[in-house]
């Protein structure tokens, strides 16, 4: 934050005597003695204007990034809608895709605990490459023997769960590295950017490997290995430290432990995680989607009707982090929070009474689009406010807690639709979200101050 100048009548040095002598004028110096000109001692007047900086767009390091990790986006959810499909395809048994989903699912969040801890202590940018590497090789072999039909259930389980392995290690490194690469006024547009990236994934990598599945079935897989191939080498163009500072390896000796401390003891990011928790627990996209579904044929809707529904409602994901930037521009923080933390119980109460099958899409696309902006705006305030050597630590804590609350999610929308039906699902998707957005209600939150105005 920059301070106005002092008016020097407030300071009570210019209050002189007008009829006071002046006072005597400085000896004259030799030339060859007098000091140099602050304007030619190299170091910038304090009221100098800062350069301005460089738009986001030119700054290479940060795009080469982005658009590495862009590349293994779509590789991953291109290989993970082809699991399932490969699974039915060879035992014809949902329960098996069933079990394979959860596995990826738990083991990322949980592996997303020591990732964090490995980018604090370890290179970012080798970590980054070293999981893409192994992704090229594992994916590469398992197409191999998709041609050769050596492919059976255990190796499909070990495969996707060792790919998940990879993608738990070195999440938090990607994000962490952000804080490195951009100036702290930027944070919150490089993190909006990075949404873009994540559910434009969502929205390509399903079709593609949908579409590649239907022409051979290795092929889906091939193209990941391809894919996470060209994200290594972009990796190696950035040329900027992906952290501030040395790692801390065989000094640190607080690990895992140490980013939940952080997390809990911050008075912003504190209740703005319990709040996204329980959200993630009423809103998961699986659990959303398996609502509408379950609603919608309970309701006689064709499965074209559902597809359009579900198409409806996940492209709200995308739009919001189209405007995620436009959003931080023209609205403050605290409103975005209340917002976006009120919006979830109104949306459910809307799903309970509204009948029909594609509103309720357009209904639930209110939420999702939400989903990418809130993302922004908390990850930018972590950005800022953790240094740089718990960064990894930090994100590590969010993802695991995030991530882990989807289970529980889909559990609990599953169980009450079976006991109770539709509406109560809908009833409890509200309970759950309005008691998680209670923190937001605090005076801190209410007057939340930009993510760059708390950067440290």
């Amino acid at each position: 934050m920059s301070a106005e100048p002092l008016d020097r009548s407030t300071t009570g040095t210019s209050d002189r005597v007008l009829d006071a002598e002046p006072p005597p004028a400085p000896p004259e110096q030799d030339p060859a003695t007098k000091p140099d000109a602050p304007a030619t001692s190299g170091a910038p007047s304090a009221d100098e204007p800062k350069a301005p900086e460089s738009p986001l767009i030119k700054n290479r390091d940060f795009q080469a990034l982005w658009t590495s990790e862009a590349f293994a986006a779509v590789a991953k959810e291109t290989a993970e809608i082809a699991y399932p499909l490969l699974i039915l395809a060879t035992t014809g048994s949902p329960l098996y895709a069933g079990i394979v989903g959860s596995a990826q699912l738990i083991t990322a969040s949980v592996m997303s605990l020591p990732g964090g801890v490995l980018a604090d202590r370890l290179d970012r940018r080798l970590l980054l490459i070293g999981c893409n590497v192994i992704r090229v090789v594992l994916l590469a072999v398992f197409s191999v023997l998709i041609f050769t039909d050596s492919t059976s259930m255990p190796v499909i389980f070990a495969i996707a769960v060792s790919s998940a392995i990879c993608f738990g290690l070195s999440q938090p490194a990607g994000m962490a590295a952000i804080k490195a690469l951009v100036p702290p006024s930027q944070l919150t547009q490089a993190t909006a950017q990075n949404q873009i990236r994540y559910f434009g994934a969502t929205v390509a990598g399903p079709p593609i490997g949908g579409a590649l599945f239907g022409v051979a079935r290795a092929f889906p897989y091939l193209a990941a290995a391809v894919s996470f191939l060209i994200s290594t080498v972009l990796l190696l163009l950035v040329r900027k430290p992906m952290q501030s500072e040395p790692a801390k390896g065989p000094k640190e000796k607080r690990g895992t432990a140490e980013g939940f401390r952080f997390l809990f003891k911050q008075p912003i990011l504190r209740p703005l995680i319990i709040w996204i928790m329980g959200s993630n627990m009423a809103f998961t996209h699986s659990g959303v989607f398996l609502a509408l579904i379950a609603t919608a044929q309970g309701r006689g809707a064709s499965e074209s009707f559902i597809g359009v529904t579900l198409a409806v409602a996940g492209l709200g994901g995308l739009f919001g982090s189209f405007i995620a930037g436009w959003v931080f521009k023209k609205v403050k923080p605290s409103v975005i929070v209340l917002c976006g933390a009120w919006i979830g119980p109104v949306v459910a109460i809307l799903l309970a009474v509204t009948p029909g099958v594609i509103p309720l899409g357009i209904i639930v696309t209110l939420v999702f689009i939400r989903g990418p902006i809130i993302s922004t705006l908390f990850l930018s305030y972590l950005a800022a406010v953790a240094p740089d050597k718990v960064q990894g630590r930090v994100l590590g804590a969010v993802f695991f807690m995030s991530m882990s609350a989807a289970p529980l999610g889909v559990f609990i929308v599953g169980a009450v639709f079976e006991l109770a039906g539709s509406t109560w699902v809908f009833i409890t998707m509200c309970v759950i979200s309005g008691v998680a957005a209670l923190p937001t209600l605090t005076k801190r939150i209410r007057n939340l101050p930009a993510p760059e105005a708390v950067a440290v």
